[in-house]
């Protein structure tokens, strides 16, 4: 694994890898294998997430998960805007009350799981927490780069864990 694992974009073994939040699961420990219950053909079940150390300001968190390491690009697999300053966690399979639920790339709502190509070694799933400094005022479906557009220059602390999955 080698670089991919731990590359510019691999940090995140549960710390304040991107700057001021602490991004954590339960499932699974910074750049270790995601247990297969949680990929597309194993369940398709999000995995629990905890973060902490959200900053003052925060008028609401956003939550993303991508693989920059799929064929095509840059894949989303979890688009979610909305959720509450106060949270700070999402249950296995659950959406925090009051967050509004993106588009995957698989053209679906909510949680899309792994299912990189078989053989390729395996993927990083960057999962991130952002706390951003205003409301986003964003819709039902929205994508991760619409998401991304949005929290441009609004971001007040970021958190990443990275995930590993292959097949």
């Amino acid at each position: 694994m080698g670089e991919r694992a731990s590359g510019p974009a691999g940090g995140g073994g549960g710390a304040a890898a991107d700057g001021g939040l602490a991004l954590r699961s339960a499932a699974f420990s910074g750049n270790t294998l995601i247990p297969d219950r949680y990929s597309r053909d194993g369940g398709n079940t999000s995995p629990p997430l905890q973060w902490s150390d959200v900053p003052p300001g925060t008028a609401e968190l956003a939550l993303l998960c991508e693989d920059p390491d799929a064929p095509g690009g840059t894949f989303a697999h979890w688009v979610v805007s909305g959720i509450p300053a106060d949270v700070t966690s999402v249950e296995e399979g659950a959406t925090p009350a009051g967050a509004v639920v993106g588009r995957n790339d698989y053209g679906e709502p909510g949680w899309g799981g792994p299912r990189p190509p078989v053989g390729d070694e395996p993927h990083r799933y960057l999962f991130r927490v952002l706390a951003v400094d205003r409301p986003l005022g964003l819709g039902e479906g929205v994508t991760a780069e619409d998401l991304r557009s949005a929290t441009e220059g609004h971001v007040l602390a970021a958190g990443t864990l990275v995930g590993l999955f292959g097949r």
